[in-house]
């Protein structure tokens, strides 16, 4: 299951690598056109910004797994073990609650616009709407896989909470000699 999870979050990568690049060279080269030849690629800026719906939504599900969202804990790191595990759990069950509406509202408008196409590019809008739904699904088995290992392989909550000690991160990373903060 680990491996799957690695196969996948590598291919999320390299496309919000990909994407990024695009991106940047069709951006790039559009401005360039317009500047010095009075011309432009007419889908350039439809395109750069399909990718970067993309980069965004495949970005949100790595920052996820990684535990890389905002949050606040001020409450929560004052709970005790047994009750941080079951505000995790309760927190991830209205997660996956949210993540479903996510997901259900994504597929109801990709198949509300199963025969439209983009104006410039003339991809099918179902490319761009589909994000929600890719997105969902990720972040939904991400939750699962998370609670699964709370619940039943008896892992620590605190490997999978939200948050990051900033301050102890600065202060750990100030004592060890090392230069850059870690993520």
């Amino acid at each position: 299951m680990k491996n799957v999870g690695k196969v996948v979050e590598n291919l999320f990568n390299g496309f919000i690598a990909l994407a990024l690049s695009l991106m940047a060279i069709l951006v790039f080269g559009n401005v360039v056109l317009r500047y010095l030849f009075n011309s432009g690629i007419t889908w350039s800026e439809e395109m750069a910004r399909f990718l970067f719906i993309w980069l965004v939504l495949l970005g949100a599900v790595i920052a996820f797994k990684e535990n890389s969202h905002l949050g606040v804990d001020m409450l929560v790191k004052r709970l005790s073990k047994p009750l941080k595990k079951i505000v995790f759990i309760i927190s991830n069950v209205i997660l996956l609650a949210v993540i479903y509406l996510v997901v259900e509202g994504s597929w109801k408008i990709t198949l509300l616009n199963a025969g439209s196409t983009a104006p410039a590019t003339g991809l099918p809008l179902t490319l761009i709407y589909g994000t929600g739904i890719i997105m969902g699904i990720g972040m939904g088995l991400t939750i699962i896989f998370k609670l699964y290992r709370v619940l039943f392989a008896n892992e620590d909550v605190n490997k999978y909470m939200q948050i990051h000690e900033s301050e102890e991160i600065i202060t750990h990373a100030n004592t060890s000699g090392n230069k850059e903060v870690p993520r």
